[in-house]
C-alpha cells in the first residue's frame, strides 16, 4: 500500500470513528453534543435527517472557514460529507442501543468522546485538512487573537445557542460532552504520542497535483 493509500484509508476511518462517537453521545439519551444540538434543530425545522443536517452546517462553517483564511483540503471536504453520511447509516443500521438509565447514559456518553478522539488522531494525522470546526476555531483565534479555549467557546456556544432557539436536545449530557472533548482528546493524544501542530496539512491543490504526478508516473 502506497503512502497516500496509507492516509487516505487512515481518514476514512477517523471519519467513521468520529461519526460513530457521535451518535454513542446521541445515545447517552442525556442531551446532544454542541454541534449536534444545531443538527437536531436544523433536521426539526427543515425535515432533513441529522446526518444531511450535519453535512449542510460544514458546508456553511467550511465557507465561513475559508473566507476567514483557512486552508481547506480534501479531508475537509470529506469530513463534510462523509461524516454525515455515516451518521444516518449508523442511526438506520441502529449500531448503537440507547441508555435509559443516569449513569449507563454518562458512561455512553465518555466512551462516545473516547472514541470521536481516537477518530480525531486518524484523521487528523492523515494530514489531508482539518475539519470544517476546527478550522473556524483557528480562524478566530488568528482573526481576534484570543486563545484557542476562548474560541472554542464561542464556536460550541454559539452552535449550542442556535440548537436551542431550533428546538434541540440541551442536557447534562451537552455540558458533559462540551467539557469532556477536550480531556478525552489530550488523554487520547498523550497516550498515542500524537503532536497535531507537526501535522503538515496539505490543501485539495497540492493533493490534486500528486494524484497527477502519480498518474504520469504510471
Amino acid at each position: 500500500m502506497t503512502t497516500f493509500s496509507r492516509r487516505f484509508t487512515k481518514l476514512i476511518i477517523g471519519l467513521f470513528l468520529f461519526a460513530l462517537g457521535v451518535v454513542m453521545v446521541m445515545k447517552g439519551n442525556l442531551g446532544f453534543a454542541p454541534w449536534d444540538v444545531l443538527n437536531q434543530g436544523l433536521a426539526i425545522n427543515t425535515g432533513m435527517t441529522i446526518g444531511i443536517a450535519n453535512t449542510v452546517v460544514a458546508v456553511v462553517v467550511c465557507v465561513i472557514a475559508y473566507l476567514l483564511g483557512e486552508m481547506v483540503g480534501i479531508g475537509s471536504l470529506l469530513n463534510m460529507t462523509l461524516i454525515g453520511v455515516f451518521l444516518d447509516l449508523i442511526l438506520i443500521f441502529e449500531m448503537v442501543p440507547q441508555m435509559n438509565t443516569f449513569f449507563s447514559g454518562i458512561m455512553m456518553i465518555v466512551a462516545g468522546l473516547f472514541v470521536i478522539s481516537i477518530g480525531s488522531f486518524f484523521y487528523i494525522g492523515s494530514g489531508f485538512g482539518a475539519g470544517p470546526r476546527d478550522a473556524l476555531m483557528v480562524a478566530i483565534e488568528r482573526k481576534t487573537g484570543i486563545a484557542v479555549g476562548a474560541a472554542r467557546v464561542i464556536v460550541e456556544g454559539s452552535a449550542v445557542l442556535s440548537g436551542w432557539l431550533l428546538g434541540g436536545s440541551v442536557g447534562i449530557g451537552t455540558v458533559v460532552a462540551a467539557f469532556g472533548i477536550g480531556v478525552a482528546i489530550q488523554i487520547v493524544f498523550s497516550v498515542l504520542k500524537f503532536d497535531p501542530t507537526r501535522v503538515k496539512h496539505e490543501s485539495v491543490a497540492e493533493t490534486i497535483e500528486y494524484l497527477k504526478a502519480a498518474k504520469r508516473f504510471y
